[in-house]
């Protein structure tokens, strides 16, 4: 399938704890035969210890997150090959960090220096070519966190998946950065339905084919 050209340098799979990134990222990778680059979070040391007291440790989390996809994303656009990204860097910036500032969980200070540092990094990086959004509603992304049994995962709360899933809405409505496709992850069942997948295999076809 892979008939990208060498002038696309990266795509993203971005949505909300959940929505099914990596499924989507493993099988396009594999499909379109792309290299897969995952989001950190299984060797995220402080991802446990968040679930277990957020306002303790926000800033740790984000600044290790913001740390990991800048070396991804710097890698990537130094490489030669086409990569597919699980989770940007955009999302830490624009999503996660604010939302546990609004939250009272990190503190101004903190939210602070973590977006200077962000801005500087943003200097260095782009937007991916294109950005695949998973939307998806509290129900679906309930059931994905409860299939895959993170044990980490069992203290998160209902109003944390749905103020990101806001946050999430409100990004990609004014998304202006680059190409968009969007995946109802509600009504598409890619990971198991291979007529599902078809789908946005024809859908992200359409979109680099108006790259070229």
């Amino acid at each position: 399938m892979n008939n990208t050209k060498p002038h696309i340098k990266y795509l993203a799979v971005a949505g909300n704890i959940g929505a099914g990134k990596t499924t989507l990222t493993e099988k396009l990778a594999k499909d379109f035969g792309w290299k897969p680059q995952y989001e950190s979070a299984g060797s995220n040391p402080y991802l446990s210890d968040f679930y277990n007291d957020m306002h303790r440790w926000a800033f740790n989390l984000q600044i290790y997150f913001l740390n990991h996809r800048y070396k991804q994303i710097t890698r990537i656009l130094a490489g030669e090959e086409i990569v597919i990204q699980d989770r940007t860097i955009f999302e830490d910036a624009f999503i996660f960090a604010p939302n546990l500032h609004e939250m009272g969980l990190m503190s101004s200070r903190d939210f602070d220096t973590y977006f200077t540092l962000f801005k500087s990094m943003a200097e260095n990086i782009k937007p991916p070519d294109l950005l695949i959004y998973l939307k998806a509603d509290i129900p679906t992304l309930v059931s994905h966190i409860h299939d895959r049994g993170r044990e980490y995962e069992g203290n998160m709360s209902l109003d944390y998946l749905k103020k990101l899933n806001q946050r999430y809405n409100d990004w990609i409505d004014g998304y202006k950065e680059g190409k968009l496709l969007i995946v109802d992850a509600d009504k598409l069942d890619f990971k198991n339905k291979p007529e599902d997948y078809s789908q946005i295999i024809e859908r992200i076809n359409a979109e680099l084919n108006g790259l070229f």
